[in-house]
């Protein structure tokens, strides 16, 4: 009797979060049913590929650039990385669902879904997607760490049947049953804090959703154009695409060189820029600046040193500044130095 009051609570609290355990199990293991079962996206150079996606997150990750830059420019290193990902959501998923070593499976939730907040956070256009996607994953998996598995579950499975493993200290840890701290509620307590508050800090930088102006990078394109360099027969310039909708690119229907009064005095529409040469695209990632049906495709995080010929080799003297049109009417402009 003694032995079951004690056992009660933890297999309650395991019982109460079992809907939690079946959705946040779902939600990564999904990933790889999506990317491998359902349709394979982890083939470089195909439509979908999961590392174009990820390429995506780059513009304004939060303290992870330098990693997601080393992974798009090592395409080998990226493909290799999207392959583990994919397989570590299956198993934390699949783990989760079935409640098997659930408090390490729930580690693994947490470490996903910070990845995924410091990665994506700042994207999604009608509503924080990314950012709610983030810190929910966060909490949710602080919360089953917590409460572990209760029925329904092969941790409680292998405790029922007295398996020796489930005696050991180390499975309270890692799988499911009393949590071995003295203070559970100072524990509970920091932690909680110490996630609301990156809730909060993250809301705010990425969205300025707690005071201040709310933004969102997710609603329209912005291009960043950089490093212009000038010779007799041509201009270089760097374009970077570092806002704007992630499944959707910025359209370039015009590229215009302008003289010091902002007069055009060589331009491509974008008839011409669908025809654009590959050959005068170099791409630094891999989601690619390429011609499109009806324009110049800049897909969001793609970053190209474009090249365009001079039609009057007079024009190397004139050319004062280059400006962009996307397709929605959207100008950039900059100037050469």
């Amino acid at each position: 009797m003694t032995k079951n009051l004690t056992n009660q609570p933890t297999d309650i609290a395991g019982l109460y979060t079992l809907s939690i355990r079946l959705v946040i199990g779902w939600t990564y293991f999904s990933a790889f049913w999506r990317r491998l079962i359902l349709e394979n996206k982890l083939i470089p150079d195909e439509a979908g590929y999961i590392g174009e996606k990820f390429n995506h997150f780059l513009p304004n990750a939060l303290g992870i650039k330098p990693i997601i830059e080393y992974l798009v420019t090592h395409p080998d290193a990226l493909q290799t990385s999207m392959i583990s990902f994919t397989l570590i959501e299956a198993i934390v998923g699949l783990l989760i669902i079935f409640g098997l070593f659930t408090r390490l499976m729930a580690l693994g939730v947490f470490a996903l879904a910070m990845g995924i907040l410091l990665g994506s956070g700042w994207i999604g256009t009608t509503c924080l997607d990314e950012w709610q996607i983030g810190v929910l994953g966060i909490a949710c998996g602080f919360t089953l760490f917590l409460s572990g598995s209760g029925s329904y579950s092969l941790d409680q499975y292998f405790r029922n049947e007295n398996y020796l493993f489930t005696k050991k200290k180390w499975f309270h840890y890692l799988g499911s049953g009393v949590f071995p701290v003295k203070n559970p509620k100072r524990i509970v307590l920091l932690f909680s804090i110490f996630i609301f508050g990156i809730t909060l800090f993250t809301n705010q930088y990425f969205h300025g959703g707690v005071f201040g102006t709310l933004h969102n990078k997710s609603v329209k394109p912005k291009i960043e154009i950089s490093n212009i360099k000038i010779n007799q027969s041509q201009v270089k310039f760097e374009v970077y695409r570092t806002e704007g909708v992630d499944v959707y690119g910025s359209f370039l229907i015009g590229i215009d060189l302008l003289n010091e009064e902002g007069n055009v005095i060589q331009s491509m529409n974008g008839t011409e820029l669908s025809k654009f040469s590959k050959e005068k695209i170099h791409n630094h990632y891999v989601a690619k600046v390429k011609p499109g049906k009806h324009s110049l495709i800049i897909p969001l995080g793609a970053k190209a040193d474009i090249m365009i010929d001079f039609k009057d080799n007079s024009l190397s003297e004139k050319v004062s500044a280059i400006k962009l049109t996307d397709i929605s009417g959207i100008e950039w402009i900059a100037k050469i130095k």
